[in-house]
């Protein structure tokens, strides 16, 4: 058997150790495929022929009907936490955690997947915006928080916490995403918790606003972690208020309580977990919602190396983690 090369055409299956014009072949090396264009394919291709295509910068083989790209792919595991939803003022619902997806994927080498990190809401009942990972599900923004009587809470990921006084209902989460915000007090001055991914928000009971929703561990990076957690409720002391509510595990940001005049803030979710802002009391600023996150788990073997947006990358144990911030891109 023999090797044959023509030009930057084609290149049959060789078992020669010897080089030739167009490929080299050596015993324990690599070959040297032929490189052209697509222009450059032989005009006559027979099944089996390999060339690296510099047009499109695959490998390809003919396979008797058309010249196929030559794909090593390989499967990674993904993480996708959207933006936490803003809080409701005055005496408002704490933010939905946005949604959290975990799932796999199979890459192709060469191309480049687009990575979308969602940014919070704003406080005052702004709703978190989307993160995806390439083609895959997106993560779907939290929910912003009732503002007391003035607006309903916001559904998303995970819903909004309901007001106090008049707008008490929560908003509702996405299913597979997080979970609704709970139910403030109808005529009191007590708001709810927003959403998390792993439970709902509590109602406003008594005098007591509730907590942000607990959201969800993840051990994508090797340590675990917990993301998209709920804001906690805003609270009115004047009106019988005795506590704020908390905000959930995962980012949540707490709610403020304060006695009319004097207003309070509410705390931001916090960035790159997804979590949900915390009510504010009277005229104090609500919490924004935090932003998201998307973070890839890859075969170190199979990492290439490539990305844009500066990810933070790790390794943990035989697999390399990228953990977007911001948006970015990711070459296979």
């Amino acid at each position: 058997m023999t090797f044959s090369v023509n030009g930057t055409n084609g290149l049959t299956y060789p078992d020669s150790t010897t080089a030739a014009t167009g490929g080299n072949v050596t015993a324990t090396g690599a070959y040297t495929l032929p490189v052209g264009t697509t222009g450059q394919r032989p005009g006559t291709a027979a099944v089996g022929m390999m060339r690296y295509n510099s047009t499109t910068s695959n490998i390809e083989i003919y396979n008797g009907t058309n010249w196929a790209v030559y794909s090593n792919t390989y499967s990674i595991s993904y993480l996708t936490v959207a933006g936490g939803g803003g809080a409701g003022n005055n005496y408002g619902g704490g933010g939905g955690a946005g949604g959290l997806l975990t799932g796999t994927d199979t890459l192709v080498p060469g191309v480049a997947y687009t990575i979308t990190v969602g940014a919070g809401g704003t406080g005052g009942s702004g709703n978190g915006n989307n993160s995806q990972f390439g083609s895959s599900t997106a993560s779907v923004g939290g929910g912003g928080g009732g503002n007391s009587n003035v607006s309903l809470a916001n559904s998303g990921g995970s819903g909004g916490g309901g007001g106090g006084f008049g707008q008490i209902t929560g908003g509702a989460g996405t299913s597979g995403q997080g979970n609704a915000g709970g139910t403030g007090v109808n005529g009191s001055k007590v708001s709810a918790g927003g959403g998390g991914a792993g439970a709902v928000g509590a109602n406003g009971s008594g005098g007591a606003s509730g907590n942000g929703g607990v959201g969800l561990a993840s051990s994508i990076t090797g340590s675990s972690v917990f993301y998209a957690g709920g804001g906690g409720g805003g609270a009115d002391a004047s009106v019988g208020g005795t506590s704020a509510g908390a905000g959930g595990n995962g980012g949540g940001g707490a709610g403020a309580i304060a006695t009319f005049p004097t207003s309070a803030n509410g705390t931001a979710g916090t960035a790159n977990t997804g979590g949900g802002g915390g009510g504010s009391a009277q005229a104090g600023t609500p919490g924004a919602g935090g932003s998201g996150v998307v973070i890839l788990s890859i075969p170190t073997t199979n990492y290439s190396g490539t990305t844009t947006g500066s990810p933070v990358v790790t390794t943990s144990g035989s697999n390399t983690i990228l953990k977007f911030n911001s948006s970015g891109t990711y070459t296979a």
